[in-house]
């Protein structure tokens, strides 16, 4: 009979998986669990390109790279592959998402749905100097790009303005579990956005989106907020699609 899924995770035993009996594998000094570890060590590798978009590797390969344990790395590729971000072959290895069309369709699909109606309560009861502070950041970078051009140092503060915004119009739900499953979307977005190629002038279109935005939720309009997160995500899809 062919193997399962489960079956190319389970090795004979070695002093490679005596680890996964032990104790010690649970749990890391700072009291984390070692999968919970191994999850956000695979993330890294994608993120920080030691594991290309769409590499095929063995769960070997995989201990030697990331330095952990075979029992929590196993619990981790079983979390990642149900999230869809690998594939688990039998006899074969592990082969990582490449993203494509369907993935960048599904993941703003997500986002829309989640933040249209997370940016009406936003618009109604965040607080104002929250908001006008992001429209500072927001302004001051702006006014930065147009007159030196884009840097890496601006890249950073994109990146953290665009954390900054969409995190609080999330938490503005105040359900933790929407937050949970945006933050795992979260991954699939910055796959997406490991190939993107950004110039100041598509860095500048989606800070003056997220302007548009922030202005709609200062005069406490959750009509014009929702329809300016929907053009937001609608020009970010076709920006991701390589459309502009």
């Amino acid at each position: 009979m062919g193997r399962t899924r489960k079956d190319a995770l389970a090795e004979p035993a070695s002093a490679e998986t005596a680890v996964e009996s032990s104790p010690d594998t649970e749990t890391a000094s700072g009291g984390a669990r070692l999968s919970d570890i191994a999850y956000e060590r695979i993330l890294e590798g994608l993120f920080e390109r030691k594991l290309p978009a769409g590499a095929f590797v063995s769960q070997k390969e995989l201990v030697q790279l990331l330095g952990i344990p075979v029992a929590p790395l196993r619990d981790a590729l079983r979390v990642l592959e149900a999230e869809g971000v690998l594939t688990i072959h039998p006899r074969s290895g592990i082969q990582f998402i490449k993203p494509g069309l369907e993935l960048t369709r599904a993941t703003y699909q997500f986002r829309s749905i989640i933040e249209r109606a997370a940016i009406r309560v936003f618009a109604e009861t965040a607080e104002e100097e929250s908001i006008r502070s992001l429209e500072k950041r927001h302004l001051a970078l702006v006014s930065a790009i147009e007159k030196q051009g884009l840097n890496a140092r601006h890249l950073t503060e994109v990146e953290a303005l665009e954390t900054s915004l969409h995190h609080a119009v999330i938490t503005s739900l105040g359900n933790p579990l929407v937050e949970n499953s945006y933050r795992r979307m979260h991954n699939y977005l910055k796959l997406l956005r490991l190939e993107r190629k950004l110039t100041a002038p598509l860095v500048l279109r989606t800070l003056k989106e997220h302007l548009a935005i922030l202005e709609a939720c200062r005069v406490r309009d959750p009509d014009a907020a929702e329809a300016a997160v929907t053009a937001h995500f609608a020009a970010a899809l076709q920006r991701n699609l390589g459309m502009y």
